[in-house]
């Protein structure tokens, strides 16, 4: 296999090391003193930063938007992994560049997952706001109460009923979730307990406004609550949503998120893809 660089790719290499060195790596300082002031003025260290939405229309001018969606008619720009793993270890030099770019997770694997595996409303909906830059979105699979690193052990419920689905269930380490920017949630629960292993899980869409969605707390590390992003406990209780907001059907939970993982992988400068690991 030829790992050697395109002639795209080259050029777009090039010309995002000369955004980071002009508008990057000169506002590092900037950024932290901006969420810190946030906190101290207004007592609101989750306000989204005006050094990173000033960046964003410059960045999008220069060519440098939605590298990470290869093949879709909505995102022209989007490169293969092989293209797009070079730039994302450039963006990847400052926790909050990605996002200057449109290439920040969750937001990356939330859009390819919905373009993937989504219906064209959803994708009217709520993919092209996303790719738009307009608004953000948080992935819900991890919980408190189970050993979640095996998604198997996921015990929200998504019960139908009806023409909805029911959810209940308690998650954190939502990324995305302390965003006030984030409008839909990419969630992952349990619509058959009787069905084989792999096809007890399913996702689907929930709109951050709707009733029953409770984002509880900032989780911290360290002593760092990784504001204005954030990664939440979130509890969802009672909450309906149209069962057209089940992605690609139910028990098909596992098939997306190996679909999902293969290109996150890339996005953390990972070497092996996981994207047919089972």
């Amino acid at each position: 296999m030829d790992f050697e660089y395109s002639p795209r790719c080259m050029e777009l290499r090039e010309k995002l090391n000369h955004f980071m060195d002009e508008y990057i790596y000169p506002n590092e300082r900037s950024y932290k003193d901006e969420v810190d002031r946030n906190g101290r003025e207004k007592n609101n260290r989750w306000i989204p930063t005006k050094i990173i939405e000033d960046l964003k229309p410059i960045a999008r001018s220069r060519g440098l938007w939605n590298l990470f969606l290869p093949k879709s008619d909505r995102a022209p720009e989007g490169l293969s992994n092989l293209d797009y793993a070079p730039l994302c270890e450039i963006m990847g030099r400052i926790p909050w560049a990605p996002e200057v770019f449109n290439c920040s997770a969750p937001d990356t694997g939330n859009m390819e997952t919905i373009e993937r595996y989504g219906s064209e409303e959803h994708k009217k909906q709520w993919l092209e706001p996303l790719l738009r830059g307009e608004m953000r979105s948080a992935f819900a699979m991890t919980e408190p109460d189970v050993a979640s690193s095996d998604a198997t052990n996921i015990s929200t419920s998504i019960e139908r009923v009806g023409d909805e689905y029911v959810i209940n269930g308690t998650k954190w380490w939502t990324s995305g979730a302390g965003d006030p920017r984030c409008k839909i949630y990419i969630l992952m629960g349990k619509t058959d307990g009787d069905a084989p292993r792999h096809s007890q899980q399913s996702m689907i869409l929930v709109p951050s406004d709707t009733k029953g969605v409770t984002v509880v707390r900032p989780l911290s590390v360290f002593g760092y609550d990784d504001a204005p992003h954030g990664h939440c406990e979130v509890k969802f209780e009672n909450v309906r949503v149209p069962a057209s907001n089940m992605l690609l059907g139910e028990g098909r939970g596992f098939e997306i998120a190996q679909g999902r993982l293969g290109p996150l992988s890339k996005a953390y400068g990972a070497s092996v893809s996981l994207s047919h690991a089972s």
